[in-house]
């Protein structure tokens, strides 16, 4: 099969109608590394970086509620910074970069998730616009 790892996605394709941060950024714990007294931080397997996570709401409208919230995971030597509120808003819009997303089973539901991945968030380009996946077989400037 050709598909080997990671897969790349952008951005508007995992989140069309964006997102917002509802959690705190936080660093991933390696529990197997881990023991009693002595924590351990996740580092990514292929470029060394620490693993962070934040949470994120879905702002699709079609997304179930049980499903609007998920983990973005995001690689980074430094622990990335949320973006500043916008006024009036109760959630911080984001986007996030150079973004993958890899498929596994979920072992408590027997179900198929995504784990997603970016190497940095930042505030949205356009707050009046999520942003687009680009069209089959366009490249698209960061």
């Amino acid at each position: 099969m050709a598909i080997q790892g990671p897969i790349p996605v952008h951005f508007g394709q995992v989140f069309p109608h964006g997102c917002f941060i509802v959690g705190e950024v936080e660093q991933v714990k390696d529990f197997d590394a881990s023991s009693k007294g002595r924590t351990v931080y996740a580092k990514d397997k292929n470029t060394g970086e620490l693993v962070w996570q934040v949470a994120v709401m879905d702002a699709d409208p079609t997304v179930k509620a049980g499903q609007k919230t998920v983990s973005v995971k995001i690689l980074s030597l430094t622990q990335p910074v949320v973006p500043a509120a916008l006024p009036g808003l109760p959630f911080v819009p984001v986007e996030f970069d150079s973004m993958t997303a890899t498929a596994y089973v979920n072992q408590n539901t027997g179900r198929l998730a995504w784990s997603i991945r970016a190497t940095a968030m930042r505030p949205p380009r356009t707050a009046a616009t999520p942003a687009k996946a680009p069209a089959a077989g366009k490249d698209v400037a960061a």
